[in-house]
């Protein structure tokens, strides 16, 4: 899917279910912490998803859309059911699909990694670690799974989003199957890595049938959890392997994990993409198209990406909060590199909330956070989330 002129970003991309996205930059998924804290979307997420679709990009992913409220990653999460407000939903996917973009909804389940407060965090195993203690799935709750995403799926489409994510990365429940750290089941879920992707494959099966051949499906999948004997990047390479005889349209590449003291892969060091060199491998792995998401900083490092045959499209996430108007800017172009904040020794997790604050300035049309206001965008978030658990045990109580 290469296209060879100098402009190499403005080239449609059709996916195999027959869909085209208008060029090659996309806002890969990220936590936004604007939902409501009752699982529905708010004015200023509406806001903030057309911002980034009046910047230029061809598609938006909205990360973390839970099937239920029983596993979610955080209480600004959406949780998409037969419970949830149809009208919200549609006004959302209204406001992203503006200026011909596409937007989709990332399917999750954190699993393990569900936020304890509001959640009863379980995984494929029970573990009891610093920081992470979760039970283990029964037989029945992982066979329910594939529906439970199947019948978000519908929903989505059903509500006018352009397509759906798989989030299969990030340390989240489908990551933790194909984790050995994480899953130590001896049944037919786990021990060989046939075992292990046995639930993503069953998934993307179950959400394929019940969408149909015509409705965009990506799969958000780790190259490396980037833990000591974790997912590593052959077993990520034998994922992608069997993919490829799936009905997945795009493949996102991420790595990295946020189990608890982990770091992440957007607080790496160095000035290029994480994953472009393990994109490269899959080539020889998959004939599905790529998105390789994470460090991209300049219009020459996405450019090269796609002319070199390592991806179909870019994943943008940070970049895209310093600058919304970049993939305008890269269109027309301009080679502006985004100017990032820098931070001296700052606490975990405080970056991710610096950005996430960010994100909330940007939806509400403010003026733009300094790396010196970390401290209180750190108490504004944490302060936000909690007021947003209370509405959340009050509003999914049994």
């Amino acid at each position: 899917m290469n296209a060879s002129n100098t402009n190499i970003l403005t080239q449609p991309l059709r996916l195999p279910c027959g869909v085209v996205l208008k060029n090659r930059m996309a806002k890969s998924a990220m936590s936004d912490s604007l939902g409501n804290g009752c699982g529905a979307p708010t004015d200023a997420q509406n806001r903030l998803y057309e911002r980034w679709a009046e910047g230029g990009l061809a598609l938006s992913i909205i990360g973390e859309v839970q099937g239920s409220p029983h596993y979610a990653e955080k209480p600004g999460n959406l949780v998409l059911d037969a419970h949830s407000d149809p009208e919200t939903f549609k006004t959302l996917a209204r406001a992203g699909s503006y200026n011909n973009a596409h937007l989709w909804l990332q399917l999750g389940h954190a699993g393990a990694m569900a936020d304890a407060p509001i959640s009863n965090p379980k995984g494929p195993s029970a573990l009891d670690l610093p920081g992470l203690k979760c039970g283990a799935l029964s037989m029945s709750e992982i066979q329910s799974i594939p529906h439970e995403f199947a019948r978000t799926a519908v929903l989505a489409k059903e509500f006018g989003f352009g397509g759906v994510e798989v989030h299969a990365a990030h340390g989240f429940l489908l990551s933790q199957f194909l984790s050995p750290l994480f899953n130590m089941r001896t049944d037919a879920y786990g021990g060989s890595l046939e075992n292990r992707m046995r639930l993503l494959l069953e998934t993307i099966d179950a959400v394929r049938r019940a969408v149909g051949p015509d409705f965009p499906i990506g799969i958000k999948l780790n190259a490396t959890d980037q833990l000591e004997g974790g997912f590593e990047q052959d077993e990520a390479l034998a994922v992608m392997k069997a993919l490829d005889s799936t009905s997945i349209d795009l493949i996102d590449i991420s790595g990295g994990t946020y189990f608890p003291g982990a770091p992440s892969s957007s607080d790496r060091a160095g000035s290029g993409p994480y994953f472009v060199d393990f994109a490269k491998r899959a080539r020889t792995k998959t004939s599905k198209l790529l998105m390789v998401t994470g460090g991209f900083k300049t219009l020459q490092q996405a450019e090269a990406a796609i002319r070199d045959g390592a991806a179909d499209m870019v994943g943008l996430a940070r970049a895209l909060i310093v600058d919304p108007d970049l993939p305008k800017k890269w269109q027309a172009g301009h080679t502006p590199e985004p100017n990032f904040p820098r931070f001296d020794t700052p606490p975990e997790g405080g970056v991710t909330a610096w950005y996430t604050m960010q994100m909330t300035r940007i939806a509400n049309n403010q003026s733009s956070l300094s790396p010196a206001d970390l401290l209180n965008a750190i108490q504004v978030y944490e302060e936000r989330d909690q007021r947003r658990r209370a509405a959340w045990a009050e509003h999914f109580a049994d």
